[in-house]
């Protein structure tokens, strides 16, 4: 049995590492590229033409939030006759529609009760809008309605867009950081996916991935899939799979900000997170065997994507709960049969997972907080360190959500949006 114990668990730790070292090669890429652009700053060129643009913005009971984001996006240092914004007020019990019209967005109401979800709302509202309101829109930007977004916002993702970038996704910052250690938690999250995820992809030149929100999309693709086909609970990650598989890449552009909602209530989060671990089993059963073809098939730039992307939606987590479920097993049968070298080896592995999981994202977090400080304006020293603490029992409770999710039906569920704040709030 102590045999056993000790080959499987070599063989998980070195199964681990070999799939996801590269992760840590985009630290030091990250690093690096951030080291390089303090050193030697560069204003980025122009853009030779501005375009036009369509703002898509599903919305579901938002009338608190909605209207501070249609009045960041007036707000824009870019011409506003070139950015229309379209609201779809998706089966909504409040009064998100008028309230949008009210802050000068065209509104779109959707009551549908079978096909529910940000996907189905955003193929609805792309239908409308090539149907009624096409002005000739060159591309498509996506946001969650309780988001705010950066005064250059536009301006920079115009940039990138006249560039010849196809698919652009943006620097997601928080506008509730300090809310709880949950929001603080899950706004780390998203500025070390920002940092250590997105900004090494662009050094490498590999392909990033769209979040949820803060996209924008050329119209071709659009136009190429007939509106948005992708209605899994991870729509988000779907598209950018899809894309990738379809030869098209993801590019990031750091300098084009917008402010998240996070969750505030465990609860809340488990929900979302629970929704987002069940999307990523839907992503892999329907798109991991074409992924994998496309990394063994596609041009050698691009395979470091396709590799990448792959890993994002690999089960891997259940690779873990199984080690761990082992080592307890073998704990219960060592102390069972009092054979000291089982237990001693059960234990060992076991505090060793615990502490090496701790530790990691614990440096993670601390790394993140250190590069992104700048960022995160308003934030106090107490907030700070409770997120770094927090941050890795944040990032433990996806194991039970994995586990929850292999077994059980998730639905769609909103959450609340509450957190009433302006730009200029989150600037100073």
């Amino acid at each position: 049995m102590n045999t056993f114990l000790q080959i499987f668990n070599i063989s998980i730790g070195l199964l681990m590492a070999l799939l996801y070292t590269y992760q840590i090669f985009y630290v030091v890429v990250a690093l690096v590229d951030l080291w390089k652009r303090k050193r030697r700053p560069s204003a980025a060129p122009e853009a030779a033409r501005l375009h036009r643009y369509a703002v898509v913005i599903p919305a579901r009971n938002e009338s608190q939030v909605v209207g501070h984001l249609i009045d960041s996006l007036k707000r824009q240092n870019y011409p506003s006759e070139l950015i229309d914004v379209f609201v779809i007020a998706d089966n909504c019990t409040d009064d998100t529609a008028q309230t949008a019209r009210a802050a000068g967005a065209t509104v779109f109401e959707r009551f549908n009760k079978v096909h529910v979800g940000k996907g189905y709302a955003l193929d609805f509202a792309f239908r409308e809008i090539f149907a009624w309101h096409d002005k000739g829109y060159e591309a498509f930007v996506v946001f969650d309605a309780d988001n705010l977004v950066d005064p250059d916002f536009f301006r920079e993702m115009n940039r990138c867009f006249d560039s010849g970038s196809r698919i652009i996704t943006s620097y997601r910052n928080s506008k509730n950081f300090g809310s709880s250690w949950v929001s603080s938690a899950s706004a780390l999250w998203y500025l070390r996916e920002s940092r250590f995820l997105n900004a090494a992809r662009a050094a490498l030149h590999s392909s990033c991935l769209v979040s949820g929100t803060g996209f924008l999309v050329a119209r071709d693709i659009f136009e190429k899939n007939n509106g948005w086909k992708h209605h899994l609970l991870t729509e988000d990650i779907e598209f950018s799979i899809d894309s990738v598989i379809e030869g098209e890449k993801v590019d990031f552009c750091e300098k084009a900000v917008l402010y998240d909602e996070q969750p505030v209530s465990f609860s809340q989060s488990w929900t979302q997170r629970l929704r987002w671990a069940k999307g990523f089993y839907q992503v892999f059963r329907n798109y991991g065997g074409r992924l994998l073809k496309r990394l063994l098939h596609c041009p050698r730039g691009h395979r470091l994507s396709c590799y990448d992307l792959l890993m994002m939606i690999l089960p891997a987590m259940p690779v873990t709960v199984l080690g761990l479920a082992v080592n307890l097993c073998a704990l219960l049968g060592g102390l069972i049969s009092s054979d000291a070298l089982v237990i001693q080896n059960a234990v060992h592995t076991l505090l060793t997972t615990i502490g090496n999981f701790y530790l990691l994202f614990f440096a993670y977090g601390a790394l993140t907080l250190i590069c992104e400080r700048r960022m995160l304006r308003g934030v106090t020293a107490y907030q700070i360190i409770r997120c770094l603490i927090t941050f890795p029992s944040f990032m433990a409770a996806h194991i039970p959500m994995s586990i929850q999710a292999l077994f059980c039906a998730v639905e769609w569920k909103p959450i609340a949006h509450t957190c009433v704040k302006t730009v200029g709030e989150l600037r100073h």
